[in-house]
């Protein structure tokens, strides 16, 4: 068959392949651009597999490139066309949000879970200018909007292909034309999941319940998720289902920190060869540095990687106090971990619209500075594709030796978070950053335990998973050592732009 221009390795060709396959049983034919109704009744599932630089993601953007040409529409998840219900569809699907924007920043339209599973309501006013927008009506005579507003939402729709970005253009906030949000009813069609090694068995099942074609792409390197003892989900899918991508990308080959994560591969290696081996990868290439310290200019966007619990408290700790961050408040730069939503459920709606922003659990954000109601915070969250809000927050700063964390700003209920200067390893998974510092005496701890996870030593997994967080470079820290900042914490290197309310108003909760 006709495979796209760029050169392929053998085993992405053969993947390709067997996709093409797939979704020509599907009624979706690649080779020849024909596109048929969707079949009742049928479903397909598959798993593409491989660890870091194997190209599961360069084939994950090429399969989309090519069904997009092929004319099937990408739902994003911020809108949805009554009008496309008899098209053929594709969604590509990240467990979290900075999962999804490693993806936007290849060019690849993906959203969250969430997002797809729970779909906006808009005011039928702006339905009609969405309608326009995607192409399917005539530009609409609105009180809503004037002329030259419409002009701009156009002009940013063409641009970015987001409905709401475009009515965010034309001066609105998401709750000018976002009425609600409801659980998805009807299904969809073809769905792409990055990362799906986070997947829980609920989420699978929420999956496969609205995708009759589900493809995975998942490291099965990596660590399970904390709540699936049974492993990842794409371990109990049949040989016939699955395809395991092995041969690194010749454009990868020469990247030290994916030959380190390879490395682990051998069973023999034991934790102080693997350090001797990061040692003189650092002496080699300067994309990998034997730290004697924490870098503490690092941590304000990109948390240092341990895996103990104790050890991530004692470096949060550390990281305040060489700030002078005063106990009662956070200053604006501090990053944060959502940790989770205190809503009741008749604050359903609420939950929903924080969720649609991106403050699920496990997301990063910036503190910005206090919100204009008491309790309230001025967010930005990171990946999220409009990512400045102000929400209620509950903040949570755990210390070292103290069973309750002290609390120094909180409403009655909202988003909560926990400080983000540094996470779990397992925490980490789905997420990328340019620079990755790794705590590594932890894992020695690990390792000297003997501690085994799904066959494999528990120290060589955390270590797989920390190390190929990084994009650009890594940091192996191999002292308990914090360095002094070089100055105070900022937020200029984040886009200023104008808090969207959530509406989460104070009174409310009484």
């Amino acid at each position: 068959m006709t495979l796209p221009a760029l050169t392929f390795s053998d085993d992405q060709a053969e993947a390709y392949d067997r996709v093409t396959t797939l979704l020509r049983e599907a009624g979706v034919d690649l080779t020849d651009g024909l596109v048929l109704p969707a079949k009742e009744g049928s479903s397909r599932l598959m798993a593409l597999v491989g660890k870091a630089g194997s190209g599961k993601t360069l084939l994950l953007a090429e399969l989309y490139k090519a069904l997009e040409q092929a004319g099937v529409d990408v739902v994003s998840g911020d809108y949805e066309s009554r009008k496309r219900r008899d098209k053929r569809t594709l969604a590509i699907l990240a467990p979290t949000n900075k999962a999804a924007s490693v993806l936007r920043m290849r060019g690849v339209p993906a959203t969250t879970i969430h997002r797809i599973l729970y779909s906006p309501v808009y005011d039928p006013e702006y339905e009609k200018i969405a309608e326009w927008l995607l192409g399917n009506g005539e530009r609409p005579e609105t009180e809503a909007l004037s002329e030259e507003a419409l002009d701009r939402a156009f002009a940013s729709y063409q641009g970015h292909k987001s409905v709401p970005a475009a009515l965010a253009a034309a001066g609105l906030r998401g709750s000018d034309f976002i009425t609600g949000w409801k659980r998805r009813e009807e299904p969809l069609d073809i769905g792409f999941v990055d990362e799906a090694s986070m997947l829980d068995e609920r989420q699978f099942e929420d999956l496969q319940e609205i995708f009759p074609n589900l493809l995975l792409f998942g490291d099965p390197a990596q660590l399970a998720p904390v709540n699936s003892p049974g492993g990842m989900v794409f371990d109990s899918l049949k040989p016939a289902q699955k395809m395991e991508l092995h041969r690194i990308h010749r454009q990868d080959a020469d990247n030290p920190i994916l030959d380190l994560a390879h490395a682990l591969a051998d069973p023999q290696l034991e934790f102080s060869d693997f350090e001797r081996m990061v040692e003189e990868k650092s002496r080699q290439d300067d994309r990998v540095v034997w730290g004697q310290r924490v870098e503490v200019d690092l941590m304000a966007r990109s948390p240092v990687l341990v895996w103990r619990n104790a050890t991530r408290i004692r470096l949060i700790h550390a990281f305040r106090k060489v700030h002078d961050a005063p106990e009662t408040e956070l200053l604006p730069g501090e990053p944060l971990i959502c940790d989770g939503l205190e809503l009741p459920l008749k604050h359903r709606k609420k939950r929903l619209d924080l969720e649609a922003r991106g403050l699920i659990k496990g997301a990063q954000v910036v503190y910005l500075g206090p919100g204009r109601n008491p309790g309230f915070s001025k967010l930005h969250v990171m990946g999220a594709e409009d990512p400045q809000v102000s929400a209620a927050s509950i903040v949570k700063i755990e210390k070292p030796d103290e069973e309750e964390p002290f609390i120094p700003y909180a409403a009655r209920m909202g988003a909560t978070f926990l400080h983000g200067a540094a996470v779990t390893i397992h925490k980490a998974q789905g997420s990328q950053w340019d620079t990755v510092q790794v705590f590594a005496p932890d894992l020695f701890v690990a390792a000297r335990m003997g501690r085994v996870e799904a066959g494999q030593p528990l120290w060589k997994r955390l270590a797989y998973v920390a190390i190929t967080r990084a994009q650009e470079r890594l940091i192996w820290v191999v002292r308990n050592r914090l360095s002094k900042p070089t100055g105070p914490l900022v937020v200029d290197d984040l886009k200023r732009v104008a808090p969207a309310p959530l509406q989460l108003q104070a009174e409310e909760f009484e």
